[in-house]
C-alpha cells in the first residue's frame, strides 16, 4: 500500500486547493505526532485541510474527530491565523512542498507544508520562521522559530526540462533507466515505472546505454503523464483482491491487473486510502520494539540511499567535466591566471559575464560551472584533472559511507528477523482468538441504532458528555436525558423526523446507561428536548459543572421505562456489529440476542461470557454494556431446522 505522496499527487492536490482562495481560516487542531487540521470557511461551507502523519496533505472528504483541548502548537496558530484570508497556493517546483499565502490585518504570512524528510508545517513571515511543527537542524538549514526560512534546494523538474537536458541526465547516469527516472529525474518509483511502460523501454537497461530514440520516447511519456495530471485529471483508486494498492490523479497502465475506482478528486482518493490503512492498523498485531526497530531500519535505508545518491551525483559531476574538457580547462586556466592579477571584484565581474558560469567565490577560489543540467563547483587554482580527482575522491568517500551504513542496516535486518520470528509465534496464538469487528467513529461513545435506522449516541463520562453536545448536537437532532442525577447526555440524530417509538427508545437508553442501572431500579423516567433548549450558560448565581447542561423550556417526558436492555448481533453498513439497545429494538433487529437486567451480585466475567458467545473481543462488549453488574434473563438463538430454538 502507498506510504507517501508523489510530486504528481501534490500537484493535483494544489489544483484542488485553488478553491480555498479568498476563504477564511476558522479553527486549527493538532493531535498525535503529526496531524494538523485547518478548518476553513468557504462560500460553500466548511472545508477541512488535513496534514496527516506529516506526509499527507488533502481536503478531507470526512470530518475527522478532533481533540476538544487544543495543543500549544494549535493554540499558537489560532492566535495568528484565525479569520485570516487565504491567498494563492502553489507547489514549489516539482517538489513535495506546498506554499499557501495567508493574509491578516497585521501582515502577510506563508503557511508552508513539507512532505519529505520527516515532514513539517511552518508559519513564515518576512522570510523568518514564526513557528513550526517540528524543530530540526539540517546540514544546510534549520527549521526553528526565529531562523530564516531556507527553501530546500530544488530538485530536477522533469516538467520544465527540454529533451536535450533530459538526454544529458541519462548520458551522465551510472544507474539503470527506472532508477535514473525515479531519483535523478525526480519522478519517484511509481511514475518511473509508468513512464517506462508507456515509452516501451526496458526499465532495467543501464541509462547510459539508451539510444536517442529511447530517451526521446521517455521524455515524450513524461510530458504525456504530466499533461494528463494537469489538464485531464482522472483521480483513481487501484484495488487488488478488494484492497487498495495505490492511488493516483490519473489512470496508470502499470496497474492493468487491478480493479479501478474512479473518484471525483485526489483528496477523496487519499481519504479512502487513509481509512483503509487505519482499519488495517487496527486489525494488525503490533509489537512496540519491532515497530521501533522498523523505524530505525527505515532511517538506515534512507541514509544508505542518501549516501549512494550523493556518490552517484558526484561521479556524474566528475564525468560531466570530461564531456566539456576543453571549455572547462580553458576556463580554469584563465581564472587561475587572472586571479593573480585582478582584485576579487574585477575577477567576479568578469567571470559572471561568461554564460556558463553560475557563481564565483574568490575568497574560496571556487567557481560553479553549468554543464548540461548539472552545476559543478571547482577550484580554479587547480587543473581540470585535479578537480575531477577531488570530486571522484569525495564520491568514493560517500560510497564508503554507504557501505558502512549498509552493514549497520544488515545487522538491524538480522535483528528484526530474529524478533519477528518470536513475535510471529505470539501472533499465531492471538489469531485463534476472536477478531474485532469494524470500528466506526461513534464507538467512542455509547451508541445504538434506533428502530427507524437513526443513530443514537451517549456520553461515557463528563468529558464526552461535554463533547457530544458541543460537537454532535445539530439542528434537527433531539437531546435526551434520564430524570436522575448522574445520567449521560444522549443525542438522537435527525430526531425531529423520528417516530414516537424512537423518541421513547432514546429516553429508555438514557435511563439504562445512567446510575439507575447501578441502583438496581426496576423502572424510571427520562425526557427529550430540542437542541435550542440545551445550554451551557447558567442563570445568575448558578454554576454548571463539567458534563452538565441546562434545559430551558418544556421537557417531553417518557415514564415507566423498564431498566433492561438487549444485546445482540446486527449488521450496520454491511458490517457485523454487537449492539446493546432497548429490548424492543434488539428483538426486531437481531435473530440472536440476550436480554439483560441489573444484578445485585457482582459478576465480572459476564462481559467475557457474552463476548465469547458472539465471538468478539471482551473489550468490544464491555464498552457497550450499561454501568454496573448485570444478569441475563433471557436468551434467544436462531431457529434450527424443525422449528426448535
Amino acid at each position: 500500500m502507498k506510504k507517501e505522496m508523489s510530486s504528481f499527487d501534490v500537484r493535483s492536490v494544489v489544483t484542488e486547493m485553488a478553491a480555498l482562495e479568498n476563504a477564511h481560516m476558522d479553527k486549527i487542531f493538532q493531535w498525535g505526532a503529526g496531524n494538523v487540521l485547518f478548518r476553513i470557511n468557504t462560500k460553500n461551507g466548511k472545508e477541512d485541510l488535513f496534514f496527516k502523519d506529516k506526509k499527507w496533505l488533502f481536503l478531507s472528504p470526512d470530518r475527522p474527530d478532533t481533540p476538544v483541548t487544543p495543543t500549544s502548537f494549535a493554540t499558537f496558530l489560532r492566535k495568528y491565523l484565525t479569520n485570516a484570508r487565504i491567498g494563492k497556493t502553489r507547489q514549489i517546483g516539482f517538489d513535495r512542498i506546498v506554499e499557501m499565502q495567508v493574509f491578516k490585518a497585521e501582515g502577510e504570512y506563508l503557511l508552508i507544508f513539507e512532505m519529505f524528510g520527516g515532514g513539517n508545517v511552518l508559519l513564515v513571515q518576512n522570510g523568518k520562521i514564526v513557528n513550526c511543527l517540528t524543530q530540526r537542524t539540517f546540514r544546510d538549514r534549520a527549521t526553528r522559530p526565529g531562523e530564516d526560512y531556507v527553501m530546500p534546494k530544488e530538485r530536477f523538474n522533469p516538467l520544465t526540462s527540454d529533451e536535450v537536458s533530459f538526454r544529458d541526465v541519462f548520458r551522465s547516469s551510472g544507474s539503470d533507466t527506472v532508477r535514473t527516472l525515479a531519483t535523478v529525474n525526480n519522478l519517484g518509483g511509481q511514475y518511473a515505472e509508468e513512464v517506462c511502460r508507456r515509452a516501451g523501454v526496458d526499465k532495467g537497461v543501464p541509462a547510459g546505454e539508451l539510444d536517442d530514440a529511447s530517451i526521446a520516447a521517455l521524455h515524450s511519456a513524461v510530458m504525456e503523464v504530466a499533461d494528463y495530471v494537469m489538464r485531464e485529471p482522472q483521480p483513481t483508486v487501484f484495488r487488488r483482491d478488494g484492497k487498495i494498492v495505490d492511488i493516483a490523479p490519473m489512470d496508470l497502465r502499470i496497474y492493468d491487473d487491478c480493479d479501478r475506482e474512479a473518484v471525483p478528486t485526489i483528496s477523496e482518493a487519499i481519504g479512502k486510502l487513509m481509512e483503509e490503512s487505519e482499519a488495517e492498523e487496527q486489525r494488525d498485531f503490533v509489537d512496540p520494539e519491532i515497530e521501533k526497530l522498523k523505524k530505525r531500519i527505515e532511517k538506515q535505508r534512507e541514509t544508505v540511499e542518501s549516501y549512494r545518491m550523493e556518490a552517484e551525483r558526484l561521479k556524474a559531476q566528475a564525468d560531466s567535466m570530461y564531456t566539456e574538457y576543453q571549455k572547462v580547462s580553458e576556463l580554469l586556466g584563465v581564472l587561475g591566471e587572472q586571479s593573480r592579477k585582478l582584485s576579487w571584484e574585477r575577477l567576479t565581474e568578469g567571470a559572471l559575464k561568461i554564460p556558463y558560469v553560475s557563481y564565483i567565490d574568490p575568497s574560496k577560489n571556487t567557481v560553479a560551472v553549468k554543464i548540461g543540467l548539472l552545476e559543478v563547483e571547482m577550484d580554479y587554482t587547480k587543473s581540470l584533472d585535479n578537480n575531477a580527482s577531488d570530486i571522484y575522491a569525495r564520491g568514493k568517500e560517500q560510497g564508503e559511507k554507504a557501505g558502512n551504513a549498509q552493514k549497520a542496516l544488515d545487522d538491524s535486518l538480522a535483528e528484526l528477523e530474529k524478533k519477528q520470528k518470536g513475535f510471529d509465534k505470539k501472533v499465531a496464538a492471538e489469531l485463534a482468538k476472536a477478531k474485532p469487528t469494524k470500528r466506526f467513529w461513534f464507538e467512542s461513545y455509547k451508541w445504538f441504532i434506533s428502530s427507524g435506522g437513526r443513530l443514537v449516541i451517549a456520553g461515557r463520562d463528563t468529558h464526552s458528555n461535554d463533547q457530544i453536545v458541543k460537537k454532535h448536537l445539530k439542528e434537527g437532532d433531539v437531546y435526551a436525558h434520564a430524570d436522575i442525577h448522574g445520567a449521560p447526555s444522549v443525542i438522537l440524530k435527525d430526531g425531529l423526523k423520528a417516530s414516537e417509538n424512537e423518541l421513547r427508545e432514546a429516553c429508555w437508553f438514557a435511563l439504562a446507561q445512567s446510575k439507575a442501572w447501578m441502583a438496581g431500579s426496576a423502572e424510571g423516567g427520562a425526557f427529550w428536548a430540542y437542541p435550542d433548549q440545551v445550554s451551557k450558560t447558567p442563570n445568575a448565581g448558578e454554576f454548571v459543572p463539567r458534563g452538565a447542561f441546562i434545559i430551558r423550556g418544556k421537557r417531553n417526558y417518557e415514564y415507566h421505562l423498564p431498566i433492561e436492555m438487549g444485546i445482540g448481533e446486527i449488521y450496520y453498513e454491511n458490517e457485523r456489529k454487537v449492539m446493546c439497545a432497548p429490548t424492543p429494538v434488539i428483538e426486531s433487529a437481531s435473530e440472536r440476542y440476550y436480554v439483560i437486567r441489573p444484578s445485585k451480585e457482582k459478576n465480572g466475567r459476564m462481559a467475557g461470557d457474552i463476548a465469547r458467545a458472539f465471538e468478539v473481543p471482551e473489550e468490544e462488549v464491555s464498552r457497550i454494556l450499561p454501568p454496573g453488574s448485570l444478569e441475563i434473563v433471557r436468551k434467544v438463538e436462531p431457529k434450527r431446522e424443525g422449528g426448535e430454538e
